[in-house]
């Protein structure tokens, strides 16, 4: 019997539209996996509900933060930094795997979820970060992390802590690997966008070499809501996102979501 690792993105479960679609993320097989590849939810008691219900269906349930799962609110108990351990922890209970948990095998290959977060630099050349936000706000495209999340924690110093955290676990991988983030680990699909002014949100150029150096049989990410392979150097990096009702309902009907990343036989 073959079995299959399969991944999601940004499924925004409180947007009520949404539900259907993830009720419809099924296993195949008893044996098969999935992969969340951020923005759940912004809730914390919405994200691990979620992942409860994807964990019972699925052998295995792999996730990644993504910027919604960090929203907060100057009201909220735990905020920056402590609300993603909270995440981490609430995984933990319902046997979620996240960044900070053993790497799993796959088909003989390590499934390496990540976080690394961004550090504006995919910004527009001659740009200083701060000009960068300002062209957006001009734009009035402003991310709402600029409210959610950048008022409780240095988003560019969490992000080189978790760049050298990221570096050091997987120095230790031998053999053929799967990379998971939330955000693009290459700029070429940010520079898709059709506003372009959303780019310093969207990754850091620090993960420009990962997926040849970790021998990366494939890149998942999310974030963008541009559903859709794009190969760099040969690696395939797939985007695959929800989204949306807006985004979703424009995709054909015979799309494949979720999308399968790789097949194996028992």
């Amino acid at each position: 019997m073959t079995h299959s690792l399969w991944a999601v993105a940004d499924l925004h479960a409180a947007v009520k539209a949404n539900a259907e679609a993830i009720d419809r993320i099924q296993p195949e097989r008893p044996g098969d996996w999935l992969i969340v590849a951020g923005d759940v939810a912004e809730r914390t008691e919405l994200v691990l509900e979620v992942l409860t219900k994807l964990r019972r269906r699925f052998a295995r349930v792999i996730w990644v933060p993504g910027n919604h799962e960090l929203f907060c609110r100057s009201s909220d108990r735990y905020q920056g930094r402590d609300k993603y351990e909270e995440l981490v922890t609430g995984c933990r209970r319902i046997d979620v795997l996240t960044p900070e948990d053993p790497y799993p095998v796959f088909a003989g290959c390590t499934i390496v979820p990540l976080f690394t977060l961004y550090d504006y630099s995919f910004r527009a050349p001659g740009y200083s970060v701060e000009q960068a936000v300002q062209a957006a706000h001009d734009r009035q495209v402003m991310m709402t992390d600029e409210f959610a999340i950048a008022p409780f924690v240095d988003i560019r110093a969490w992000c080189w802590d978790r760049l050298a955290y990221s570096v050091k676990r997987l120095s230790k991988v031998t053999g053929p690997t799967i990379l998971v983030n939330h955000w693009p680990l290459v700029v070429e699909p940010v520079e898709s966008l059709y506003v372009r002014e959303l780019a310093p949100w969207c990754g850091t150029r620090h993960t420009r070499s990962w997926a040849s150096r970790y021998e990366a049989k494939a890149v998942v990410f999310g974030h963008l809501h541009m559903p859709g392979t794009y190969v760099v150097e040969g690696i395939p990096h797939h985007e695959v996102s929800l989204g949306y009702p807006r985004e979703w309902q424009r995709y054909p009907a015979d799309r494949q979501w979720p999308v399968r990343i790789l097949q194996a036989g028992d």
